[in-house]
């Protein structure tokens, strides 16, 4: 009842501005003036035609279907394209067969094209469109607007509105109604590029709608590739490869186009493993990649000197020349390896091809080989290759002169460096910031710090002056305008160069901030070492604090920095405080901050500091470091042998028969130290098992050490001491070794420290009674271990036996009274 009442309203206002209807056929009876309402019918159709009957036995169907024609175009001239397919259906519901083309066919193109125009310009625009364009399709009369849809002026104003939907961020709608206008054979590629639709799924991270769209465009796997390589640019490894994968769906066949943006786009990613993946899976279709996927894949790996050069031998051996391009990545990878001989090799095969005319060296040829010799501190020969260079009639850019540069400023010649710096600009060459940085850095390296300061001055005035021999600063020589600005990298090295001055260093973090650069991590890690050159720790660490206040959290190598600093000035304690927040903050310490800490001290003068130290070497090889053992070990020696009286004497002994005898391996001796270090000290059991003599003494002098240490007047020992030598099977025999320790032992506590030393002899450890003679209280791991060599009940084992020594409590306790009183004494 609604839709009649809507209709009847819509064409009576439509009608009012044009002709009158023409009158009925005869033999049709006219509605009566008040029509009762139909009855519901399954249909749609518009009850205000239901009356009609269309067909050749009329003889006014012609004029009739010319004046709905008229009616409906007035309809689309207002944009009420939703009555005007409303008329279109019932016209061709209502049986007179006329079919919805032919009707279509009768309206008016200018009335269309208006109000196409007035759809686009709609706040709703792209959702209107698409829905008027759908349903024109639906009836089968989208042929009819095509002409209408294709109109410059309906096209542009499509395309601005499209730009207009993205903008808005409305990626999906923007893609719809550009896959419903491909459907009509239209595209606006000229109005929108399509990298411009990918740019903006791209910011959306909105792969399904790149893939949407590419799979309708022209040039459908230029797009694919496009998106692939546009979020590889972001980062983004998982929509790329979910487009990539979607483009061997979409386009049906391998393109070797798309598998090298794909393996281009695992380098930007830094993930080679993926590229390797994709390579193999090639292999496995026994698909041959083409030259381009082939340098794409070696570059991407060109880390790995090794897995290039196979890639490299596989291409060759299918057949494939490799290019210029191919042989400048072996270089690169050859240059990151730090591998000169075989760089020099394949220079030398490129110089033949060359002489062949089979290749021709380009400037990325020699840039490279520079930049080998330049990491091997060979300048020299990079100079000589810049002269090879100039024959060949290639000119140097940027890069060839920054390694150039480069070269001479890491082999110290800093006048040599000013030199090429003034022929580049006298070529014609303009430096950019990097180079320029490399110049600074050169100064600085060889203490010229007021000529740094002169060249920074300088550049900040925007111009360089030349003279024909070197580079200056001032005066009337040739002026060259510098069209880039100084870096954060730039102030980073100038701010070494002010040595101890703090108040220099501090106004160039200001200057910094001034024009605009943010100081970074190594900004604050060079204020702090300049804080510590002049001895002030309390500022030193006070810029830890401000990092955090001003937005940079402090990381690892700020941290490093302090610590160098406190530790250098003797603030040990506060040293180690600062590495204890840099665990509270989850900062993993880094190769230099465990060595600082390690270096630390040149002695022990408690068991706090020992047991300190021996953390940080216990977290140091946690994290997966291989510290060196040896001076570590030294100070503990010379720690544990402080109990002894005649110092002196035992730790040449021990010393010398440290280098004679240094059977296991440090880590053990150090683990172990460090493990009994860590437990109590009333119930005692040392194991010595796997440890040569002399670290076996060391093992028992550390205990014996935290025993006295934690030692109180008045308190006793409420256990004896017990040592476990070794675990041996019945009917074997004694391992020499095992004598050798014992001997020491027994040598070193009753004659050096004139403690009471019994052998328990072998003993089968079944008979030891659980929690009742468990000599290992403080240590029921130590015991558990020992119990697992029980006698078992299978007759294939053999019983073993325990070897052990005991430490009296009684002599324990009269040598730590002893101990006590010599302390007084001395006090």
């Amino acid at each position: 009842m609604k839709t009649t009442t809507t209709l009847t309203l819509t064409l009576t206002i439509a009608a009012s501005s044009v002709s009158t209807p023409p009158p009925l056929p005869k033999h049709t009876k006219p509605p009566p003036k008040h029509p009762k309402p139909p009855p519901p019918t399954k249909t749609h159709r518009p009850p205000l035609f239901s009356t009609f009957k269309w067909g050749p036995q009329h003889k006014n169907t012609h004029t009739q279907i010319n004046y709905y024609a008229e009616l409906a175009s007035k309809l689309a001239e207002d944009a009420r394209f939703d009555d005007l397919l409303m008329i279109v259906e019932t016209v061709v519901a209502s049986g007179g067969g006329v079919k919805a083309g032919e009707f279509a066919a009768l309206l008016d193109y200018e009335m269309l094209l208006k109000g196409f125009l007035g759809v686009v310009g709609n706040s709703e625009g792209v959702d209107r469109l698409i829905g008027v364009l759908t349903g024109f399709r639906k009836l089968g009369i989208g042929g009819a607007v095509e002409a209408v849809v294709s109109d410059r002026s309906v096209v542009g104003a499509v395309g601005r509105e499209c730009r207009r939907g993205l903008k808005l961020g409305g990626v999906d709608e923007v893609v719809v109604l550009m896959e419903t206008l491909s459907g009509f054979g239209l595209t606006i590629e000229e109005e929108v590029e399509p990298r411009e639709v990918i740019r903006y799924c791209v910011n959306k991270r909105n792969p399904q709608a790149a893939i949407r769209y590419a799979s309708f465009c022209t040039r459908s796997d230029e797009v694919f590739c496009t998106a692939i390589l546009e979020f590889g640019k972001r980062v983004d490894m998982d929509s790329a490869l979910t487009v990539f994968e979607a483009s061997k769906q979409k386009l049906g066949c391998v393109n070797m186009y798309a598998y090298r943006t794909i393996i281009d786009v695992c380098g930007l990613c830094h993930d080679h493993l993926q590229s390797r993946t994709i390579y193999e899976e090639l292999n496995a279709q026994k698909i041959n990649p083409n030259l381009y996927v082939f340098n794409s894949l070696m570059n991407v790996n060109a880390f790995d000197l090794s897995y290039t050069m196979n890639i490299y031998k596989h291409m060759q051996n299918l057949g494939i020349a490799p290019d210029i391009a191919s042989y400048n990545i072996l270089l690169k990878s050859c240059s990151l390896a730090a591998s000169l001989d075989l760089a020099q090799e394949i220079y030398k095969e490129v110089e033949y091809l060359e002489s062949k005319g089979s290749l021709k060296l380009d400037v990325f040829t020699y840039s490279t080989m520079i930049k080998v010799f330049t990491d091997a501190r060979m300048w020299q020969m990079a100079l000589g290759m810049k002269d090879k260079m100039l024959e060949a009639g290639v000119t140097p850019n940027i890069v060839t002169w920054s390694s150039l540069i480069s070269a001479c400023a890491k082999s110290g010649l800093v006048d040599q460096a000013f030199v090429l710096f003034e022929e580049m600009l006298s070529a014609g060459c303009m430096p950019n910031s990097q180079c320029c940085n490399i110049l600074l850095h050169a100064c600085v390296k060889a203490l010229q710090y007021d000529r740094a300061f002169r060249l920074f001055q300088n550049w900040k005035n925007n111009l360089f002056q030349m003279t024909n021999r070197s580079l200056t600063l001032g005066g009337s020589q040739t002026a060259i305008n510098v069209p880039f600005k100084p870096t954060a990298s730039t102030y980073n090295v100038l701010m070494k160069a002010c040595g101890t001055d703090h108040f220099l260093a501090k106004a160039l973090m200001d200057e910094m901030e001034t024009v605009g650069l943010s100081p970074n991590h190594i900004s604050w890690s060079t204020l702090i070492g300049v804080y510590g050159g002049s001895g002030d720790v309390k500022n030193a660490v006070q810029v830890l604090k401000t990092m955090h206040e001003s937005g940079v959290p402090p990381d690892v190598i700020a941290y490093t920095a302090a610590i160098k600093v406190c530790v250098k000035q003797r603030e040990l304690n506060l040293a180690f405080s600062l590495f204890a927040e840099m665990k509270r903050y989850q900062i993993q310490p880094n190769m230099v901050t465990y060595n600082t800490l390690l270096r630390a001290r040149t002695r022990y003068g408690s068991l706090i500091e020992v047991q300190q130290c021996l953390s940080i070497y216990q977290d140091m090889r946690k994290s997966g470091f291989k510290p060196n053992d040896y001076y570590l070990k030294e100070l503990i020696e010379e720690w544990c042998e402080g109990i002894i009286q005649d110092n002196h004497r035992s730790q040449g002994q021990l010393k010398c028969t440290s280098r004679r005898d240094s059977g296991g391996p440090h880590s053990l001796l150090l683990e172990k130290v460090a493990s009994h270090l860590q437990k109590g000290t009333q119930s005692i059991a040392v194991d010595l098992r796997d440890l040569t003599k002399v670290e076996a003494r060391i093992v028992v002098l550390a205990v014996l050490r935290m025993i006295k240490e934690n030692y109180n007047p008045g308190e006793f020992m409420r256990d004896d001491m017990f040592i476990v030598l070794g675990v041996q099977e019945v009917g074997t025999s004694v391992d020499k070794s095992e004598f050798d320790v014992k001997d020491a032992i027994i040598k070193l506590l009753k004659d050096n420290l004139g403690l009471e030393v019994l052998s328990l002899g072998p003993k089968i450890p079944t008979e030891i009674r659980i929690n009742v003679e468990n000599p290992f209280n403080s240590q029921p791991d130590l015991y558990e271990t020992l119990e697992g060599a029980k006698l078992s009940k299978s007759p294939n084992r053999r019983p073993t036996v325990l070897h052990r020594l005991k430490v009296t409590r009684r002599s324990l306790n009269r040598w730590l009274q002893k101990k006590w009183n010599e302390r007084i004494e001395d006090k």
